[in-house]
């Protein structure tokens, strides 16, 4: 019998092929509409070859109409797919990964093409929708996986490389969502990062005894106009690195966008919360200090903030807890920054 250099029959057809508890490859209506929104269409004629075994590919395909075949040789079933479905998916997910079944189309039809590009903008798109297909993707092909281990015990090794591989994916995968919460100058939770965090708690119940604190950079422009965008950056990231400093378990800090950032803490009282912006000010303020007194005209690593406060309601959302701090936020930048001002509806009222 011929070797092959790869038995991944699963990973190529998303149809299942060994046992009828596998995982099926159709796409559903909301993935296939954002797949094709993003994907590029390619018309295939019947008799054309789309790729061979053994070839490296790096894209994925969705059949929109008419019908593919998938030939693994050997003494593995061959396989039509038709509408919704896909494969090649490993070829987008890995790279250059080993084909491991000619694709041949039995009739005219059209295709959608995906690769690293438009994957990145379906990941920009819909990450949650996204995140959702890739890990049913992976437990297919795992749970295909496991049924060749089974069935063709005399392809153990190569199938080992597999699960390897899948793995790699799997932490790539993790690693990717993590990317996707967090912002990419500071390390700091993004705004995605933040919305997953209040979703989460708002799931369990726990979005009482919190407080928001959010920080504002004083004369940022300043500072980018006249150093230059290389010195604002590192400036913020000198403010993440308090933010980061303080926070605790179930605590989250953020940069919500160019020099504003918050803190989302654990605390039950106007001090407790006060105590974190407290904190973060003085220790801007003595930092943004230290260049002036030590070389005059020294670039400045830091700059000091303005940060508005308020405790958390649980029966409201962000929207109303962001626009109580802001208004603290915009009292304390108008009283010249460098300090801490407080929201609450007994303030408002007043």
């Amino acid at each position: 019998m011929k070797r092959r250099t790869s038995a991944h029959t699963p990973q190529e057809t998303g149809t299942p092929t060994l046992a009828p508890d596998t995982v099926t490859a159709a796409l559903t209506p909301a993935e296939n509409a954002l797949f094709a929104q993003v994907g590029r269409p390619r018309r295939c004629y019947a008799g054309e070859t789309l790729f061979r075994r053994g070839d490296l590919g790096t894209t994925m395909y969705v059949i929109a109409s008419g019908a593919i075949d998938l030939d693994f040789g050997d003494d593995l079933i061959a396989k039509r797919l038709g509408p919704l479905e896909f494969f090649g998916e490993l070829g987008l997910l890995i790279g250059d990964h080993a084909r491991s079944a000619d694709a041949v189309a039995s009739t005219d039809g059209e295709l959608i093409e995906l690769r690293h590009e438009e994957f990145q903008r379906l990941v920009d798109s819909d990450p949650g929708l996204v995140s959702h297909f890739l890990r049913r993707a992976i437990m297919r092909v795992v749970l295909n996986e496991q049924g060749l281990i089974r069935r063709l015990r005399r392809r153990n090794q190569d199938l080992q490389s597999a699960l390897d591989s899948l793995r790699a994916t799997a932490h790539q995968l993790n690693q990717t969502e993590a990317l996707i919460r967090t912002d990419e100058l500071t390390g700091l939770h993004n705004r995605r990062g933040l919305a997953q965090h209040l979703a989460e708690r708002r799931r369990t119940g726990s979005l009482k005894g919190l407080g928001l604190v959010l920080v504002d950079c004083d004369r940022f422009k300043q500072v980018n106009d006249e150093h230059g965008h290389l010195v604002g950056d590192r400036v913020l990231q000198s403010v993440a690195n308090i933010l980061r400093s303080v926070v605790g378990d179930g605590d989250i800090a953020c940069r919500l966008g160019g020099d504003e950032f918050c803190l989302l803490v654990s605390a039950d009282s106007r001090d407790a919360v006060l105590s974190f912006a407290d904190f973060i000010v003085t220790t801007t303020r003595g930092l943004q200090q230290v260049p002036r007194h030590a070389e005059p005209g020294q670039v400045p690593l830091i700059s000091t903030v303005s940060i508005g406060a308020c405790l958390l309601d649980g029966e409201r959302d962000w929207n109303d807890w962001y626009a109580q701090a802001d208004m603290a936020l915009y009292r304390a930048k108008r009283l010249g920054g460098n300090r801490v001002e407080w929201q609450d509806d007994a303030f408002a009222a007043a």
